[in-house]
């Protein structure tokens, strides 16, 4: 089992992966306690550090990467310092950037948190400071992420929708891309955190169990509930499966054709954070269904990549090496 895994990493190497959505910078400025502010009851930090961290489709994108995928990434960012920061971790790990669009008048979405300490106290998180505009993509950009889409379709093998709740998938960028993969039988997956419901006609579809509960307006408390939940997002997407990711209970697959494949945990040692594990989900099936594997297989082996990614702290990514060694 494990042997026919390994195979399934060698074959999605170079796969080439279309990733769209809301790409996030992360930023992390480091300050160590010097004293307290004459101004006000705060804390006077001197920065010791800043670091600019992939997040949001941008963690997706660098996960296709590192897993030896041939990966575009295509979003919106500002003229500032996050988008800079941002292309630069992207690059750094061979993804093509030409699909970032700039847009002088909003600023890349980020999340800036401040973390303070001192030589004898231990560093944590003070604040943090979101950034991102609240107005719809100007048209000007979505005609120019199209055409950018249009010619680069033809030579994909997968596409992922990274869909973070910031407006940068719009309705027809969702159309355009939707029915090719449809049309051309490219596979297709979408990960929605708050707008399942309007990806209709997707390849397939990745939700939590809590996005499940939220999309289904209930309470999801047994196996049984999460199973039917499941169905029911299938159904009304038309879609070809819904892989439900569900902590330390591992994730469960539902197909078009009725069949449910729970699988448990692959690794039940430390959990060091969570966060950035479903990117790595996200990155590692849709390789897999790029290189032809069934879906089964392929949820079974993001579910050991998931494994890996929790065991590190911060939006992590995993490497194909990694991979393998985990499978040998």
């Amino acid at each position: 089992m494990k042997q026919e895994l390994e195979s399934i990493v060698d074959e999605f190497q170079g796969k080439r992966i279309l990733v769209i959505g809301d790409m996030v910078a992360d930023i992390y400025l480091d300050g160590r306690i010097s004293r307290i502010s004459r101004e006000a009851p705060v804390l006077v930090l001197q920065q010791a550090g800043e670091k600019v961290v992939a997040g949001g489709a941008a963690n997706v994108v660098n996960n296709v990467a590192t897993l030896g995928g041939n990966v575009f990434a295509v979003g919106l960012l500002g003229l500032d310092n996050a988008a800079k920061g941002l292309k630069e971790a992207l690059e750094k790990n061979g993804a093509h950037t030409e699909g970032l669009f700039c847009d002088e008048k909003r600023p890349t979405i980020s999340k800036t948190r401040i973390i303070a300490g001192g030589r004898a106290t231990v560093s944590q998180q003070i604040v943090r400071i979101d950034k991102e505009s609240d107005k719809p993509m100007q048209k000007a950009h979505e005609s120019q992420i199209m055409q950018y889409i249009k010619g680069l379709l033809p030579k994909i093998d997968g596409v992922v929708l990274s869909d973070y709740g910031s407006g940068t998938i719009t309705e027809k960028l969702q159309q355009q891309i939707i029915s090719y993969c449809r049309a051309h039988n490219i596979p297709s997956m979408v990960d929605s955190r708050y707008d399942i419901h309007r990806f209709k006609d997707i390849g397939y579809v990745k939700q939590n169990d809590a996005e499940l509960s939220a999309a289904v307006g209930r309470d999801l408390n047994d196996d049984e509930s999460i199973f039917t939940a499941g169905q029911e997002l299938l159904e009304e997407l038309n879609a070809d499966g819904v892989l439900v990711t569900r902590g330390e209970k591992g994730m469960v697959l539902l197909e078009k054709d009725g069949a449910i494949h729970d699988i448990p945990v692959s690794d039940k040692s430390e959990v060091f954070d969570v966060s950035g594990a479903g990117d790595t989900c996200v990155s590692t099936v849709i390789l897999a269904l790029a290189a032809g594997v069934e879906p089964v297989r392929a949820a079974e082996l993001s579910n050991i990549a998931s494994g890996i990614a929790v065991r590190k702290l911060g939006t992590a990514t995993v490497s194909s090496e990694e991979l393998r060694r985990a499978l040998r």
